[in-house]
């Protein structure tokens, strides 16, 4: 198959669309990128490439970050983590706390922000310098070192981020979080903070895609736990537009705010697409009608 050329032709379909969606602006930081710029970057399991736009422009990963924190948190905690979130699609935006006091400070899954920050607490507990550490976890995953925190982006959500106290204040009521709130949250702002490229998230999930293997061929997750995060993507990656994802590309994947959308189909492809405009779920208007759009010219997808 032709994948450059398949793309191309998305990109070139897409890049001139008028309704881009409306760039987050609730992180004061991100509101300042371009809605402009869009990138696809595809690899296989092969090792070939393919990319077209602004695949190699940074941007801040948001919420992907969720998958890898788990995923690191789980090497570290195993099985025990599940006690304290759950694997359940919310039906609610990322960032609603009604469900968590209607079920006793468990959250409904790990790719939500309360779930997110109860990984977070596990990582604050395990790790001797967390943030660095994490950071580290991520730059081998996609084996590049020149990754980082955007700390304007991080100094932003802290000084904005006060749903995320609330989701932490509350879990800390019901005996959910271990450490002290404000280090749970300072280890939350910069996971999110964190900046990469098309290519360099595609790199970061590829293990997904090759049953728990990174790109250095290193087990990083077992089979089975991959199998695993591919489930929870695939039913819980993209807030309240989980099932629209699923119907309409049928692919593992995980949204970001900061408009970044990363996708997969085991044992062949990563995919990551960007595009800042979002829709009024918080997913990339771009990012969803270019995946939809591969997945239906290559017919590739898990269904």
């Amino acid at each position: 198959m032709d994948f450059q050329n398949v793309i191309d032709r998305i990109y070139n379909d897409l890049k001139d669309d008028v309704n881009r969606g409306l760039v987050a602006s609730y992180i004061p930081e991100l509101s300042n990128i371009d809605a402009q710029q869009f990138g696809i970057y595809l690899k296989l399991i092969d090792g070939r490439t393919f990319y077209t736009g602004h695949w190699d422009t940074p941007f801040s990963i948001q919420s992907i970050s969720k998958v890898l924190s788990l995923s690191l948190a789980l090497s570290l905690h195993s099985e025990d983590i599940w006690k304290r979130v759950d694997v359940e699609p919310s039906g609610n935006p990322f960032n609603h706390l009604s469900l968590l006091e209607l079920e006793n400070g468990i959250p409904r899954n790990p790719l939500i922000n309360a779930g997110a920050l109860v990984i977070a607490d596990v990582l604050v507990s395990h790790l001797k310098n967390p943030k660095q550490e994490f950071l580290q976890f991520v730059r081998d995953l996609a084996n590049d070192q020149s990754i980082n925190f955007n700390y304007k982006v991080a100094e932003s959500e802290r000084a904005t981020g006060f749903n995320n106290y609330a989701a932490a204040n509350l879990l800390k009521s019901y005996h959910n979080l271990d450490n002290n709130v404000e280090d749970v949250l300072d280890f939350y702002f910069h996971q999110c903070s964190i900046e990469m490229n098309c290519e360099q998230l595609a790199n970061a999930f590829f293990m997904f895609a090759n049953h728990g293997k990174c790109m250095q061929n290193k087990e990083r997750l077992t089979p089975s736990r991959a199998k695993r995060l591919n489930a929870i993507m695939l039913t819980c990656g993209f807030y309240d537009e989980a099932g629209e994802f699923a119907f309409e590309v049928g692919l593992p994947g995980k949204s970001g705010v900061g408009g970044g959308i990363v996708a997969l189909l085991p044992n062949n492809f990563t995919i990551a697409v960007w595009s800042p405009g979002l829709n009024e779920k918080g997913n990339s208007l771009l990012g969803m009608k270019a995946l939809e759009q591969f997945t239906t010219k290559t017919k590739l997808s898990i269904f």
